[in-house]
């Protein structure tokens, strides 16, 4: 049973385990980031699939994002329904049904921009084959030693642009790069002066340069403020932040500034079988647990071990009933789990409700 607008989730109205959202820590972060990358001369492409939300993605645009980034095809068509004029897909698309749709909105629709990435000759093959009359707009993808895709060598990058530039259907319109993978600054540092450097050698005009941006978005700022090129920044995460892997790596625990946990899981205390211990009725399938166990937001509570609809806690004092809130790790895990979420106030009052299209 849905939460009623108006209504606290405790009056009895909710069922659980719930999952809600903080309207006030989610527009605080949502203006936090904008304003972060408005002041450092970038752009702001939140990757949606963190929620694939229709009302968090109106809240990002509103903001002034340039447009949405996600990473399949499936859900570049649902970006288009949430109104993105632009759709970054922050991967190879090489899936002939994705690329079918992709030629044929662009055909649809002239306004509409879609970019996507390519570190092969093969993958440019596969693009061009299913090009309409609109050409695939690409950017060549600089990965690093360990990572994931990506060309290893600026001269491997520099061999797949110029393909890319020759070849009918596709149009190359400058580079990309994750860094999230990296553990150090330096390492990021390094890896951006490699993305700078394929800017300067690939000759397009009015390049776009695009990074991750999660962890680092200070040090990108920082490093690439004199890159000729339009900076489009993919962060997704921090839309809801969290309490555990975000909250330790966010680059605001670096410089001012801070992002909210937005999300929080409410759950019955279901049995009590042993002095110390005891069932909730919280699992894998309600939080996430691929980054961190959910954070028992009361004092003396301590996760055990998750299960598919349960979770074991060591804990003194409670009782069958008792309700206990969690705040979760890794938002990107989170939001899949859930159709609609109830969204409330300061007071726990449903003013809203975050639907999720996954």
């Amino acid at each position: 049973m849905p939460a009623i607008l108006g209504q606290s989730v405790f009056d009895g109205g909710l069922e659980f385990p719930a999952m809600v959202v903080h309207r006030d820590a989610l527009e605080h972060n949502v203006s936090t980031m904008a304003a972060f990358v408005r002041d450092h001369g970038m752009e702001l492409a939140p990757h949606a699939k963190t929620h694939m939300s229709a009302e968090i993605s109106a809240m990002q645009l509103a903001a002034g994002a340039w447009g949405l980034t996600v990473a399949t095809p499936r859900q570049a068509a649902v970006a288009r329904s949430f109104g993105a004029a632009r759709v970054l897909v922050a991967n190879q698309i090489v899936d002939p049904a994705g690329l079918t749709w992709a030629a044929h909105e662009l055909e649809r629709d002239p306004g509409f921009e879609l970019l996507s990435f390519a570190d092969s000759v093969a993958g440019v093959d596969i693009l061009a084959a299913h090009a309409g009359s609109r050409p695939f707009r690409v950017l060549v993808e600089l990965g690093h030693e360990g990572g994931r895709a990506g060309c290893r060598t600026l001269g491997e990058l520099l061999e797949v642009a110029s393909y890319a530039q020759a070849t009918p259907g596709v149009e190359l319109a400058g580079v990309a790069g994750y860094e999230g993978g990296l553990r150090t600054g330096a390492e990021v540092r390094k890896y951006l002066d490699g993305l700078q450097e394929a800017v300067e050698y690939v000759r397009v005009k009015n390049p776009v340069l695009t990074v991750g941006g999660s962890q680092w978005f200070d040090v990108i700022g920082r490093e690439l403020v004199a890159t000729q090129a339009r900076i489009l920044l993919r962060s997704g995460a921090y839309v809801t932040h969290d309490d555990g892997y975000y909250r330790e790596r966010t680059p605001f625990n670096r410089i001012d500034g801070e992002l909210r946990p937005a999300l929080e899981v409410w759950a019955h205390v279901l049995s009590v079988p042993e002095p110390g211990l005891a069932i909730v009725g919280m699992g894998k399938r309600d939080a996430p647990y691929d980054e961190g166990l959910p954070i028992p937001r009361r004092g003396g509570v301590t996760i055990e071990k998750m299960q598919d609809q349960h979770t074991v806690v060591r804990a003194t004092g409670l009782k069958p009933g008792d309700l206990l809130a969690f705040g979760i790790s890794h938002p990107c895990t989170a939001f899949d789990k859930w159709r609609v979420l109830p969204l409330v106030d300061r007071d726990y009052r449903v003013v809203g409700t975050i639907s999720t299209n996954f």
